[in-house]
């Protein structure tokens, strides 16, 4: 699957939640392998935000992302948006230093995106794959999110608020594609009783019966109410009873169940990566959503790419017969079992290390131990296979070593191991040469990376 980006611009325009200020948004397409980023073009230089979860800074009420003291807030109803949608690569364009808030929910997003539409770019995209069971808990509250291992982005919500009106609710995505017509268009909330404190606070300056949900769930005298709404400069409302004191009718039910699930999916956005598993959130909210967030980031910083999914029941694309028809190695040099997986930039080989290896018988007789120079040869021939894709009839061409930088072994390999090999061009390939990065993986652990540069030359 190819990453994407929009078609062309396009720019929302309303007030600030928090701020109550009029704001205007312009999302850009952007260029391969840029990702989700903010630029706030009423300050100097026009600096931008990366749309990471280091960056989250404060999670009351909305997401705010702070980098090099610029901060933008609100930003989960567009980001969900823009997730749902596949989008990768987008620059968005704000002068001020939240979202604009619109209706309270995603919908004018999407409907946007659909206008202007979504193009296909060269690079490839890169999953965060979920392999186990991943749990992340907040005693205090009582949240949780756990998420499991699903061939694709699936979500659960289950909410739970101590009000008469909005106890227990739950929500399902089974499908990415339903997020427009089902969750989108779901409004955020507040408890009439949460309002003046959080006026008192600085926020919600621009809420109104527009752009959110208002939940009447306990006992308030006429003037209260009415003192409420001067607060909030929206006319004055007689409510008797304990409920919804929007007009019209609610998109469902479980609409506020709904939002939350949109609000997990517009923090899961935070990771960087499209998800692949099955969330499973228990009274979800900013902070315990971007916690998790934050733990996966961790765990790509310590490793660039994540270990390839290996399924040893799948049918590879090369087999070892394949592969002796485009690489000229032999025994005891071809160190390249099969091709399970192949993009545009990249391939994954895997190499099965048994006790019968001839190196073994030297490299050390007491303590059997692969060479590090032949993790390198292996990674280098999956390299060459995966230029060889690039070529018509790659069999009349050869790839040769031009330059090995960065080299780096981290644990050993041994008998029973079986090596995973994951290479990918580091640039375009021009004039038949080449630059790759390669990881072996054994297990979930990078056991050595390398840089290096081949050429690719037609056989004679």
């Amino acid at each position: 699957m190819k990453q994407l980006t929009l078609k062309e611009p396009f720019t929302v325009k309303g007030k600030g939640l928090h701020s109550g200020l009029d704001i205007e948004a312009t999302f850009c397409p952007a260029p391969d392998n840029h990702g989700y980023k903010f630029q706030r073009v009423d300050l100097d230089g026009a600096p931008t935000v990366d749309a990471l979860a280091e960056y989250v800074s404060t999670t009351r009420r909305g997401t705010v992302l702070t980098q090099n003291e610029v901060s933008v807030g609100t930003i989960e109803h567009a980001m969900s948006a823009l997730y749902a949608s596949g989008i990768d690569n987008v620059l968005i364009k704000i002068n001020a230093p939240e979202m604009p808030i619109l209706d309270g929910s995603a919908r004018p997003f999407i409907e946007e995106i659909e206008r202007v539409g979504i193009v296909e770019q060269k690079a490839d995209k890169d999953f965060y794959i979920v392999k186990r069971k991943i749990e992340v808990c907040d005693k205090e509250t009582g949240s949780s999110i756990v998420v499991l291992p699903d061939e694709e982005l699936t979500l659960d919500v289950k909410v739970n608020f101590d009000s008469p009106v909005l106890a227990n609710q739950y929500a399902t995505l089974d499908r990415i594609e339903e997020f427009n017509t089902e969750i989108a268009p779901s409004r955020t909330f507040v408890f009439v009783r949460e309002i003046e404190p959080l006026l008192k606070g600085g926020l919600i300056k621009g809420g109104d019966l527009a752009n959110a949900l208002v939940i009447y769930d306990s006992p308030m005298n006429q003037e209260t109410i009415d003192h409420i709404a001067d607060l909030m400069g929206v006319p004055h409302k007689s409510v008797t009873e304990f409920g919804y004191i929007n007009d019209g009718e609610l998109l469902a039910d479980n609409e506020p169940a709904r939002h939350k699930l949109l609000d997990v999916l517009g923090d899961l956005a935070l990771i960087g990566r499209p998800l692949k598993g099955r969330v499973i959130a228990t009274r979800p909210g900013h902070s315990i959503n971007t916690t998790f967030a934050k733990q996966i980031r961790r765990e790509l910083k310590r490793q660039d790419v994540q270990a390839p999914v290996y399924n040893p029941n799948t049918e590879p694309l090369l087999d070892i017969n394949q592969i002796r028809q485009l690489l000229p190695h032999r025994y005891p040099f071809l160190l390249v079992d099969k091709i399970i997986e192949r993009g545009s930039q990249y391939i994954v080989g895997v190499k099965n290390v048994t006790g019968n290896e001839p190196f073994f018988q030297g490299h050390f007789p007491a303590e059997p131990v692969m060479p590090g120079v032949l993790m390198v040869e292996a990674m280098a021939q999956t390299g060459g296979l995966l230029v060889l894709s690039t070529v018509d009839n790659p069999e009349r061409y050869s790839t040769y070593f031009m330059k090995i930088d960065n080299v780096k072994f981290r644990q050993k390999v041994v008998p029973g191991d079986t090596l995973i090999f994951h290479v990918a061009f580091m640039s375009e390939l021009r004039r038949g040469m080449a630059v790759m990065k390669g990881y072996a993986f054994v297990g979930e652990k990078v056991v050595a990376e390398c840089e290096f540069m081949a050429q690719i030359t037609k056989n004679k």
